[in-house]
């Protein structure tokens, strides 16, 4: 008899979002793209889908996602540190078939059929204009709450966007945020 041992890293790594990204911040008088890479699920959300896909519990999905700006990258543990003050506020995005596109295509509003595993923004993202100085941000992350709350999966930019006092709004536009299970 043979006895197989299955690996729930590998599992989950092949659960694991990415996210392939960009980000529009001012620089000069012209919008420059920050792209990011790679994307975590923090301690909290691999927990909740080990017992959900492993365990038997139940898993609410979100049913909006509340975007958030970082100066400092979090851990899986840990968690990091938002832009604060100057008019700051995390993005609201309803999860809908509105909002972010089916696997097949992006802008797509119905139901996936594609073979990819890829979602989009559907929509552009804009968060408000600074009215002081936001900082070097280095990241992004979704949370589960407007204010406070949970953070869930992060990203950090491959390269870094200071956002000052006057900047134009830093935005998303559609189709820059691209989500990605494992394919």
């Amino acid at each position: 008899m043979h006895t197989f041992r299955l690996d729930i890293l590998n599992i989950l790594w092949a659960s694991v979002l990415m996210i392939v990204s960009s980000i529009t911040t001012p620089l000069s008088d012209h919008w420059q793209r920050a792209t990011i890479m790679w994307a975590s699920m923090t301690d909290s959300l691999e927990n909740k889908l080990i017992d959900f896909l492993f365990r038997g519990q139940t898993y609410t999905a979100q049913t909006s996602w509340f975007v958030g700006l970082l100066t400092a990258m979090p851990t899986d543990s840990t968690a990091g540190t938002e832009v604060t003050g100057g008019s700051y506020a995390r993005y609201t995005i309803a999860c809908s078939m509105t909002n972010f596109a089916g696997t097949q295509a992006a802008a797509s509003t119905i139901a996936s059929s594609g073979t990819g595993g890829t979602t989009s923004n559907n929509i552009v993202m804009t968060f408000p204009a600074p009215t002081a100085n936001w900082g070097t941000v280095v990241g992004l992350g979704l949370y589960t709450l407007t204010s406070g709350g949970t953070l869930e999966i992060f990203a950090a930019l491959t390269t870094n966007r200071i956002i000052n006092n006057g900047d134009p709004a830093p935005k998303f536009n559609a189709a820059d945020l691209t989500f990605q299970i494992d394919n």
